[in-house]
Formats: structure tokens, sequence, C-alpha cells
């Protein structure tokens, strides 16, 4: 597995998993098919996210240019990716959805999120106090690139908007001094 300089280098990606069968052998296929070697897995299934999902660490190697497509490649398989390599996301931001939120598919709404947009779910807490077919409310905490933040708010509500949900979101600073 060499480039043309014959180069490859070392990256840790860290992931965050269903407990459900087969998400392991799931999250590391983009790796393979990309041309990632596999240098360790760190899977530890008592430790929980907020979320309740597994932490998972993958270290790798690989050339320097196929690690973007691995990244890609994962997140475009719908695995949550809360940090690649030396990219570290470098803000939060916090939005909430009001509205039928269940009806319409939370789900597909969180993976529309990651998957449009470069961001993570960090965390998400759901209220649905008069039951599900009613109108409910999520807040989502969204790990991002600061570069990104608005690019990441334009998905959100572009996505809120196609579900008939109300979002509320942090002013972005070019909307601030508009």
């Amino acid at each position: 597995m060499a480039d043309h300089d014959g180069h490859v280098q070392a990256y840790t990606v860290r992931l965050e998993l269903a407990d459900e069968p087969g998400e392991l052998l799931h999250a590391l296929e983009p790796i393979a098919e990309y041309g990632g070697n596999l240098l360790s897995v760190f899977h530890e299934r008592g430790s929980l996210t907020p979320r309740g999902h597994i932490p998972v660490e993958v270290d790798l190697e690989c050339p320097p240019d196929r690690f973007d497509a691995i990244v890609s490649a994962l997140r475009e398989a719908s695995v949550n990716v809360i940090r690649a390599g030396a990219e570290r996301y470098d803000e939060e931001i916090t939005v909430v959805f009001t509205g039928h939120i269940i009806d319409t598919d939370i789900s597909d709404t969180l993976s529309r999120i990651t998957t449009e947009s470069n961001t993570s779910v960090v965390d998400i807490s759901l209220s649905a106090p008069e039951g599900t077919s009613d109108v409910s409310s999520a807040r989502l905490r969204l790990a991002t690139d600061s570069a990104d933040t608005a690019d990441v708010l334009d998905t959100v509500t572009q996505i809120a908007d196609e579900k008939e949900l109300r979002v509320i979101a942090p002013l972005t600073e070019r909307e601030a001094t508009a």
C-alpha cells in the first residue's frame, strides 16, 4: 500500500456506533475499500457516549491522498465520525427542532445532517410529552469546523423546512452583523 512516493501515514479515526450486531463491520468496510490498513481497533462496549452509542477508535495507515476519501466514505455510509486524523472539530453548536419530529423520521433527519454537511451529532435530547404521534422537540449538539458553521446551519434549516419542522439555531457571525 503505497502512493507514488511510497509514503504512508498513520491516522486515528474516532467513531460512534450503535450497539447492534454488524455495526463495527459496517464501519470498517469503507476503510478497507479505500485502501486503509488497520493498525488497531479500540471498541469498549461498556463505555457509552451521551447518546447511548459505543465510542470506537480506529488506528489505520494509508497514503495521505486516500485519507479524505476514507473519511468521506465513512460519512456516506452513515457512520458517525467524531474525529478524523488531525481534524478536530473546533466548534459546537446547539439547535432545537420542534414539530412532528418522530413522525418525520428522526433517524433520517440525523443521518442527513451528518452526511450533507461537515458535522457530527455529539448529543441529542428528545422530548415527546404527549406521545410520539404529537408535537415533540429535540435538542441537538453538533460538532463542526468553525469555518463550516454557516453551511451546517443552512443544511439543518433546509432539512427542517422539507420536513415542516421549526428550528431554533444560533446566529452566525455573518447574520449577527447584517
